[in-house]
């Protein structure tokens, strides 16, 4: 599809990629383990695919969540497909903790006024993952490898 963003760009720093998807960084300073799996032909419902490409990229969406819980150890992992702005079919898999800038409510959501206890614990969160996120990647390279059809 031609106006389509996930169709023209790769959509962050490209991690790994095979003939059917692409898992990219999606550069997101306040949540710097933000990852999504994008499917590479332009499809925007799970249903569009075939039932066996639906498997293959839901296999690679957990495994990228595996690789943030045993690496990263967040309090939770948010996986959430929308499409209502770029109709593309791609998952955002987002580690999650109770010290983040918007815990519990969605990363998109409002970002709430925070005591400045709170500011310092979210900025010493953001740095702490920062500090991971060379092999956090490298984790989920190798990873992605040894599944990768």
């Amino acid at each position: 599809m031609t106006d389509c963003v996930l169709c023209q760009t790769v959509g962050g720093n490209l991690l790994w990629q095979n003939d059917l998807l692409r898992v990219i960084d999606a550069c997101d300073p306040a949540y710097p383990a933000f990852t999504r799996v994008i499917w590479k032909a332009h499809a925007a419902e799970m249903t569009d695919l075939a039932e066996e490409d639906q498997q293959t990229l839901m296999r690679f969406v957990l495994l990228v969540e595996k690789t943030q819980r045993a690496l990263l150890q967040p309090d939770k992992i948010n996986l959430a497909a929308f499409g209502n702005i770029v109709p593309h079919l791609h998952w955002h898999i987002i580690a999650r903790w109770r010290d983040d800038a918007h815990f519990p409510q969605p990363v998109w959501a409002e970002r709430p006024e925070a005591s400045p206890a709170a500011k310092l614990a979210q900025e010493n969160r953001r740095k702490k993952t920062s500090a991971q996120i060379d092999s956090y990647h490298q984790a989920l390279i190798a990873a992605l490898e040894r599944v990768a059809p």
